[in-house]
Formats: C-alpha cells, structure tokens, sequence
C-alpha cells in the first residue's frame, strides 16, 4: 500500500515522529512517501493509498507554518481521488495550553473529514508535559494503524 506522511512541525518533533512512522511503516512492507516540503502535486503524483498527518501545534491552536501551504492547497482542491482512504492523525501539543492542547491536529483531523477519509483509529494525542520520546511514545499507536492498513 502506498502511504503518504503530512507533518507540521515547528521545532522538530513531528517531523521526528513523522520520519519514525515512515521507518516503521516501510519496515511493514509499505511505500511510502515522507517529505516536509511536499506539495499537493507531489501527493497526487505519488497517488496515496493511505493517509496519516502529524502536526504539532502552534500560537493559539493554529498549525504551524510549515504545513499551512499543503494545507490549503488540499482544502481548496480537496481531492475527490482521496475519499474513502484509511487515514490517521497523531497530534502533539502540551496539556497546559487546555483548550488548544493539539488543535492543530484537531485541525488535520476535520480536514481528512471533509476529504472523506476513513479514520481508521482514534487520533493519537501526544502530550510534550508527559513525555520527552514521542516518536517511541507513538509505537503502539503506529503498530495498529499498520495492523488496520494490512487488515
């Protein structure tokens, strides 16, 4: 199965989670394609078979710079080839921020909603107050969204 990575990161950390999913998801025996800077051109020429993003959160609940490009750019167009593929979203934030604790996350999530992405598990929330290796601290999570892409 052909699985494209979306990630939004500000200091490193879902980029980092992003590159182990990556690992992890091809070790499972799956394409994938995983590039920060990537275009909604470059997913479409890939032609994914799954989704999953992982965004970090940024200011007041917002994603972070890096991604809101690739961001609009699939809502504006908001592929119809897309609807109807397994998707997922690991989201990172911290806890102390209340109600915008992976807002942006959320954000990836309603937007895989509009394209009509078939979550296949609950969003992951990782929390930066509680763990310090949030790629590992993702491993039980990523292993059932492999499980459910093979299934």
């Amino acid at each position: 199965m052909k699985v494209a990575i979306i990630a939004g990161s500000v200091y490193g950390s879902a980029e980092e989670v992003a590159r182990h999913a990556q690992q992890l998801i091809k070790d499972a025996g799956h394409e994938v394609l995983f590039n920060p800077r990537a275009t909604l051109a470059d997913l479409q020429t890939f032609a994914p078979e799954a989704l999953l993003a992982v965004s970090s959160t940024t200011g007041m609940g917002e994603l972070p710079d890096n991604i809101q490009p690739l961001y609009h750019q699939i809502r504006d167009v908001l592929p119809a080839a897309w609807r109807g593929l397994p998707g997922g979203v690991i989201a990172l934030g911290d806890a102390s921020y209340g109600d915008t604790f992976c807002a942006g996350g959320e954000l990836m999530r309603e937007l895989f909603g509009e394209l009509g992405i078939r979550e296949v598990q609950e969003m992951l929330r990782l929390d930066a107050s509680e763990t310090v290796t949030p790629e590992s601290d993702a491993e039980p999570w990523l292993a059932e969204f492999i499980g459910q892409l093979n299934a």
